[in-house]
């Protein structure tokens, strides 16, 4: 039977599983009735996918526009179709690339670059995502899009695989990082592997594994979920007398001083209990944007 459960699970996804399968998999562990995931891995790929449970699904936007950090593996001399190691291989050619050569590419897609989506991705081109045109082998002319690389490390370089540290913004496609740097190596090159090691401000440490959280009773998973809130901790806090948390509450927009047009707030009542996000309206009143159910 379902129940009401809310709250942030840190997940680290097996390989070979789809972000929705691994998401389904999660909600039937906690026989939640409500969940959601805040960004998607590839089947391929492991690593943290944090996922909400019940409330904490109004929230998941925030951690959209997060930063993330990889782990990517990379190898040089194959090109393939998708850009990582499922596509068809469609280009090979000789490796001679010393560490010197690698580090200077890399130092090519640091700062805020412009990046061609890949062809096997979600974004939708009238209505349908990309990688549908892709399967049947139509190929959509893509307009670049201004990224951010905080940070590229070469982690290792073993024979033709490299292992490379990614920290990016939003929207940053890594197996486009594998294919752009062969092509500037001039050896092609593909995405061998991937592990996502953050987003925004959550780490793999405590995150738990599918089969950890069958082996526990319910009150042991129940535990390893993290408040609604702590999705949002990067917003300014507003501390709400009774009659300020009511209004909120009832969807009433409320004046406080010192308040910044269009600045969003995580709002909690006199007794700590997370209320929501407010947004100062054009009135300069915090107003509701995303409110925890009564």
């Amino acid at each position: 039977m379902k129940r009401k459960v809310d709250g942030v699970l840190l997940l680290d996804k097996p390989a070979g599983l789809t972000s929705n399968s691994a998401l389904q998999k999660a909600k039937r562990l906690f026989r939640a009735e409500k969940a959601g995931h805040t960004g998607t891995l590839d089947p391929f790929a492991t690593g943290l996918l944090p996922l909400c449970l019940g409330e904490a699904t109004k929230f998941s936007q925030f951690l959209l526009d997060a930063d993330k950090v990889y782990l990517a593996q990379v190898k040089l001399g194959v090109r393939t179709r998708s850009g990582d190691l499922d596509g068809e291989v469609i280009a090979t050619r000789p490796v001679s690339v010393a560490e010197a050569d690698l580090r200077q590419a890399l130092a090519h897609f640091l700062g805020e670059i412009e990046q061609i989506p890949p062809m096997h991705s979600a974004l939708k081109h009238q209505g349908r995502p990309l990688y549908e045109y892709a399967r049947k082998g139509v190929e959509i002319e893509r307009q670049p899009r201004r990224v951010t690389v905080h940070g590229l490390e070469l982690e290792s370089l073993i024979g033709d695989t490299c292992q490379l540290r990614v920290h990016c913004s939003k929207g940053f496609y890594v197996r486009a990082l594998a294919d752009d740097l062969g092509e500037l190596l001039g050896c092609g090159a593909h995405l061998d592997g991937l592990r996502r090691l953050a987003v925004g401000r959550f780490g793999l440490e405590g995150a738990q594994t599918l089969d950890d959280l069958g082996a526990m009773e319910e009150a042991q998973r129940d535990a390893c979920l993290q408040p609604a809130d702590a999705l949002i901790t990067d917003l300014p806090r507003l501390e709400l007398d009774v009659d300020a948390a009511w209004q909120l509450s009832h969807g009433q927009a409320i004046w406080l001083p010192r308040l910044i047009l269009g600045q969003q707030h995580r709002a909690y009542g006199p007794d700590g209990r997370f209320l929501g996000v407010t947004q100062v309206n054009e009135d300069g009143k915090a107003a509701p944007r995303r409110l925890l159910a009564n």
